[in-house]
């Protein structure tokens, strides 16, 4: 049985470096220390993945848990490629992603008034946690499910993720 991660900090985010990538949905990003990489996330989920000395940090914005189509087989808003992509770039830079720790974000229920407990962001997290475990690879923190949207950013260095959550309030007529 896995044990739970701890919850992500909740601090303010601080000034942005001169360097910041803002990933949006199906992108892929490396940065190094003092580098920033920031994402905004509903349904979608962000695995964030560092070297235990943390000068490196990879992030991948994953808008679906399917498994792409021939025609869509390399697009990085697909789970699976887009954590190919993010091991390439590990390797890239002589990380081996199987010892890195991962942060895990997102998965929120964007239609809490219209889907259950089985819905896209669901099945968004239960993937990314699937695949990870599988690899052996390390969920130090999480926030993710509820109905939320979340802003996840992180200054690659010694300092945690740091996560932010907007609750989803239904219209009412």
């Amino acid at each position: 049985m896995r044990k739970p991660p701890r919850p992500f900090s909740v601090a303010s985010f601080a000034p942005r470096p001169a360097t910041t990538y803002v990933l949006h949905p199906g992108d892929v990003a490396l940065a190094f220390e003092g580098e920033r990489l920031e994402t905004l996330l509903g349904s979608c989920v962000a695995v964030l993945l560092t070297d235990p000395r943390r000068t490196v940090g990879a992030m991948c914005h994953i808008v679906h848990a399917a498994a792409p189509g021939a025609a869509s087989a390399g697009d990085t808003a697909y789970a699976e490629p887009a954590m190919r992509e993010l091991f390439r770039r590990l390797r890239a830079v002589g990380i081996s992603p199987r010892m890195c720790q991962a942060y895990v974000a997102g998965g929120g229920n964007m239609f809490p008034e219209l889907a259950g407990p089985s819905n896209v962001g669901n099945s968004n997290v239960q993937w990314a946690l699937e695949f990870l475990a599988a690899q052996g690879i390390p969920v130090v923190a999480e926030s993710v499910e509820g109905a939320c949207y979340r802003k996840l950013g992180w200054t690659v260095g010694p300092l945690e993720p740091v996560m932010q959550s907007i609750a989803v309030v239904a219209d009412n007529p």
